[in-house]
């Protein structure tokens, strides 16, 4: 005679993941359109100036910009040669104090390497670049990269 064998029970069945790289793969489509890169908003004209010779950073360090021209809104800001560090206007002497604040922002290894880069104004006069220079002294930030763009022959 032939035995009859009960099922087992207790057996899970398993989950289906065949729509699993769909729901990941739209996971991150998303995540792309809807992160932006964080831009600083210029609130003072800058038109880099031609050079011949240029050279484009190898190595990415960390880099903090100074903008310096004049102010887009006259109206409000006036017409004298503003400073603009990320998206606050600093004076003179407050650059200096500036530099401190985003080297202590940046991790310990990487604070040697802080890379001042300023994009003036072509209408700038140098007198001005002269005394961000020497605010930069003070902090001892000896890194500086002057922003260009590559004149046509």
């Amino acid at each position: 005679m032939a035995k009859f064998r009960k099922k087992k029970q207790g057996g899970a069945t398993g989950i289906n993941t065949s729509s699993l790289p769909d729901i990941i793969f739209m996971l991150l489509f998303f995540f792309m359109v809807a992160t932006t890169m964080r831009e600083v908003t210029l609130y003072v004209q800058v038109t880099a100036p031609e050079a011949y010779e240029i050279q484009k950073l190898e190595k990415t360090s960390p880099v903090s910009y100074i903008y310096v021209g004049k102010p887009l809104q006259t109206s409000i800001f006036g017409t004298d040669v503003r400073f603009q560090c990320n998206d606050q206007f600093k004076e003179i002497d407050e650059i200096a104090e500036w530099v401190v604040q985003e080297r202590q922002i940046l991790p310990e290894d990487q604070r040697p390497r802080m890379t001042v880069a300023l994009r003036v104004d072509e209408e700038t006069h140098m007198g001005v670049v002269t005394d961000i220079k020497q605010e930069l002294r003070k902090a001892q930030s000896y890194r500086i990269n002057y922003t260009t763009r590559k004149k046509d022959n």
